[in-house]
This record gives structure tokens, sequence and C-alpha cells, in this order.
């Protein structure tokens, strides 16, 4: 069964660029532009993973993060963020990793492999 993996940016050629990398490593891969989207896509895609950058427009990562949580408390989420000065909160946080996102998704591929072999 391919795993489904949901990417929220409000970058498109970040999620385009995840996208396409993903799917060629054989993951089922969805995209959502902001917060309010990933959660309606939650139902409808059902992702085994999700990555979720942090600065949107709108509702942010970090809640964003916290409403998946309120429904599926179990879903891996990486968050992602081209800002590193966020790394120390993370114990504030409820995700499962956090990546600094740059065009070598060599960190995030090993994290997300990592997470989806656990569940």
């Amino acid at each position: 069964m391919m795993k489904k993996i949901l990417v929220v940016d409000d970058e498109e050629n970040i999620r385009l660029l995840y996208q396409e990398e993903l799917e060629e490593d054989g993951y089922t891969v969805d995209v959502a532009a902001h917060g309010q989207e990933a959660l309606e896509k939650l139902n409808t895609f059902q992702p085994d993973l999700v990555t979720l950058d942090i600065r949107m427009p709108g509702m942010d990562g970090v809640e964003t993060l916290r409403k998946i949580r309120e429904v599926q408390r179990d879903l891996p989420v990486i968050l992602c963020s081209a800002y590193g000065e966020y790394k120390q909160d993370l114990t504030t946080w409820a995700s499962d990793a956090y990546v600094i996102k740059t065009s070598d998704l060599t960190e995030l591929k090993g994290t997300i492999k990592t997470l989806l072999s656990k569940n």
C-alpha cells in the first residue's frame, strides 16, 4: 500500500518540488496551500504523514499543527521552515520532526522514511 503524504506550503514552487520528488520515491502526494485547506484534506485525502510549513499567511504552521493534533493525535507531522531559529522551540510543539527547508530534500526524505517506518 502506497503511503500518502500531504504537503502544506504557501509557496507553489515548494509544493511542486516536494510533490514531484516524493512521488518519484513512490508516495502518493497531495498538496495544500494553507492551513485551512490542509485540515479539510485530512478527511478527504487521509494522509499517513504531513509536511507543514511554519510561516504561512492566515493560520500559520504551529496553529495548523495544533488543530491537526486535535483531530488526529498520532498523525506524523514534520514542520518545515527556512529559518533555523525555530528549532530550539521544538519542545513546545507537538511535531514529530523539524527540517530546515532547502532545495536538497535528502534530510526531509530520510525523516519521512523514518517516521513512516514506525507506523
